[in-house]
């Protein structure tokens, strides 16, 4: 079969598996986002006990593979059914697309909060006490001075960040959770056309050149002030 008759025959299919690797990486990316500042604030200037467990759970996530992450969570749950029945947990747990996210968005986090602990550490000194002159409060500071130059400095990582858990986000298919590469798998295994997985290739790089075009304007927009010209 001719590769465009492929795509066009199995169009709504692929697009399917579009939107839930759009969803898995957007609601991952999200909901780590959420978290990360937080624990990349207490990763860089908490307690000691804090930043220790933060090192062991970022450790953890970063030495060892999401598929076996993946596996942990979604087979592993099984295994605590009444517990988790008990506390209400198992109907969140028994669902393989809440498991992928989960696994995605933990992931993430690790990655996103030692970005920032990075970006945070590396904010010049002298604004921070320049803001204690002034009189700012903790969360003054965080608002203006700390999160803002921070996430400047970190935005481009932590694009690259989001752009692996996309790619990452390919394995959700292995537990049942059909994303683009997972719709991808099915339409080959009854055509044995290799062009479907070609035209996957596409779709995907599609979504990472509108994503990084997204991103890099959102880039501009954080760091506008600093481009040569502005200067009143």
């Amino acid at each position: 079969m001719h590769p465009i008759e492929i795509l066009t025959a199995n169009l709504p299919a692929l697009l399917d598996g579009l939107w839930m690797t759009i969803k898995l990486t957007g609601l991952g990316a999200i909901a780590a986002g959420l978290c990360a500042p937080w624990l990349a604030l207490a990763r860089a200037n908490g307690p000691r006990w804090a930043q220790w467990g933060l090192r062991g759970y970022i450790s953890f996530i970063r030495g060892t593979p999401i598929l076996a992450q993946l596996f942990l969570v979604f087979y592993g749950s099984g295994q605590f059914r009444p517990f988790l029945t008990e506390v209400g947990l198992w109907s969140f747990f028994r669902d393989p697309f809440n498991c992928a996210l989960l696994v995605f968005a933990v992931n993430s986090c690790a990655y996103q909060t030692e970005i920032l602990r990075g970006a945070i550490s590396a904010v010049p000194r002298g604004q921070i006490e320049g803001a204690h002159a002034l009189g700012l409060k903790r969360w003054q500071m965080l608002r203006f001075i700390t999160f803002p130059n921070a996430y400047r400095m970190a935005w481009p990582a932590l694009g690259n960040e989001v752009i692996l858990l996309m790619k990452a986000s390919a394995l959700a298919s292995i537990v049942t959770v059909f994303e683009l590469m997972g719709r991808t798998r099915q339409i080959f295994s009854r055509s044995f056309d290799l062009s479907v997985y070609l035209w996957a290739a596409v779709f995907y790089l599609a979504l990472t050149a509108a994503f990084v075009f997204l991103w890099r304007l959102a880039e501009r927009r954080l760091s506008h002030h600093l481009r040569k010209g502005d200067a009143p």
